[in-house]
């Protein structure tokens, strides 16, 4: 239940590199992005598979700059993990109290997971963005929002858009894909 409870938190939540230097979660018009915001708040709910592992749990993520505080719990509450770090400082610590430790959230999936995940998009992707740096494409839906995003290997679609509370555009809805992995993400608040 560990490398689940692993998993989760780190397929759900992890790739929380800044952002403020890229294209962000507003969109302005078809096509277009304005820049992100240096911090957001979130939570919601993930389910996730990956080959015969599947958890759904409730997630809480702050973002502020370049650093992260992520919860995970149980649906009935119990507490999982908490995920957090910095460039050059990450970790995960477990309900039972084990804790990992790594130089980069990449680093810390390899030793989590056991598995190579390109992870370093969805703090991105959750934001309605393509991650800079990496070659994407995008197919835009009626409302001007991205409705399609392929990059590093994953297709991300997303359901409808919501405002947030300062009237930003956000996604309420991520389905994402990947070879033998399907995370589902609704985000139940942008606070």
């Amino acid at each position: 239940m560990a490398g689940a409870a692993a998993l989760a938190v780190l397929l759900a939540i992890s790739g929380c590199a800044a952002l403020s230097d890229v294209a962000a979660s507003s969109v302005r018009a078809r096509g277009a992005f304005v820049p992100a915001q240096e911090k957001f708040e979130a939570s919601g709910r993930v389910s996730l598979r990956h080959g015969a592992q599947a958890l759904t749990a409730n997630f809480r993520w702050l973002h502020q700059g370049e650093r992260d505080e992520i919860d995970l719990a149980s649906p009935l509450g119990q507490t999982l993990a908490r995920l957090s770090g910095a460039p050059g400082a990450v970790s995960l610590r477990l309900a039972d109290g084990s804790a990992t430790s790594a130089p980069d959230w990449a680093t810390l999936m390899s030793r989590s997971l056991e598995w190579a995940l390109p992870i370093e998009g969805l703090g991105y992707w959750i934001q309605g963005v393509p991650r800079p740096g990496a070659a994407f494409e995008v197919e835009w839906g009626a409302d001007g929002a991205p409705a399609l995003l392929r990059q590093d290997g994953w297709t991300v679609v997303y359901q409808p858009f919501v405002r947030d509370p300062s009237g930003r555009m956000r996604p309420a809805r991520l389905a994402l894909s990947y070879p033998d992995t399907e995370v589902r993400v609704a985000v139940d608040a942008w606070l």
